[in-house]
């Protein structure tokens, strides 16, 4: 884990409230795993006061070498909308990485990832990651859910590392199907169910990616999203609960990449 004030290398507008911002970092990122957040707030300034939680959406590679990465990010309150007027050279303060990541099996094949919202973010870290330890994206699948078009993200990311089958919904109908992101996966899983199910989005998405999973024996990741104030589980105020009756985990330490079925979903 680092802390660093770290310089903006990029802030730019991805659609629709949507940014990615690209940040200078220590090179002991090279050991970041997809799944792991870091933890950003201004140097030097009081408001807003608490760190703001971000997955980590990629790193950022120059010569072979980690030296920095990339957050995708939704603006969302004034902590988000005061980070998308950031521009490059301006100074931030970064911690981590933190939390727990994304785990790859060696029997790992065939493997379906479900991203709602911004949720994709840690999702294209994850699929790279997939891709260079021999998982064969070109048999795995990815199903991306949104409100609208405008919260349909990273698509032509995933088809660069090799996935060839992206599946799309959105609530309105404005692209893809007009249905739940669960629809089409739960068809997928009943036809043949991956080695791995990985997943990260709205909590009423997770358990239902949970529950498909549970009804198909398929293993399960999700990566839940949680407001968080330290990240670092001093301040408790993460807490989900576990599948243990009267069990409490916290999403900045015990998480926030779990297995499905640690908790109670």
């Amino acid at each position: 884990m680092f802390q660093e004030r770290v310089k903006v290398l990029w802030n730019t507008l991805e659609c629709s409230g949507y940014y990615r911002i690209g940040m200078q970092s220590n090179p002991g990122y090279s050991r970041a795993k997809p799944g792991q957040f870091v933890m950003v707030r201004f140097p030097d300034e009081v408001t807003p006061l608490l760190r703001r939680p971000f997955s980590i959406h990629r790193l950022i590679l120059h010569q072979g070498r980690t030296a920095g990465i990339e957050l995708l990010y939704k603006v969302v309150g004034t902590g988000t909308e005061k980070l998308s007027l950031s521009r490059k050279g301006d100074g931030l303060d970064l911690l981590g990485p933190l939390g727990t990541h994304f785990k790859i099996p060696e029997n790992t094949r065939r493997v379906f990832i479900v991203a709602g919202g911004i949720g994709v973010a840690p999702m294209f870290f994850l699929s790279a990651t997939l891709e260079k330890a021999g998982v064969d994206l070109t048999e795995s699948r990815i199903f991306i859910g949104g409100r609208s078009r405008d919260d349909l993200l990273c698509m032509n990311d995933f088809i660069s590392v090799g996935m060839r089958t992206v599946h799309l919904t959105t609530e309105d109908g404005s692209a893809g199907l007009r249905d739940l992101v669960t629809t089409p996966l739960e068809r997928a899983v009943a036809e043949r169910a991956p080695d791995r199910i990985y997943a990260c989005g709205p909590l009423p998405m997770i358990r239902a990616v949970a529950k498909i999973a549970r009804r198909y024996r398929a293993p399960c990741q999700v990566s839940i999203e949680s407001l968080m104030a330290c990240g670092l589980g001093a301040c408790l105020g993460c807490a989900v609960e576990g599948a243990d009756p009267g069990k409490y985990l916290h999403a900045c330490i015990d998480g926030p990449v779990f297995e499905a079925d640690r908790l109670n979903l």
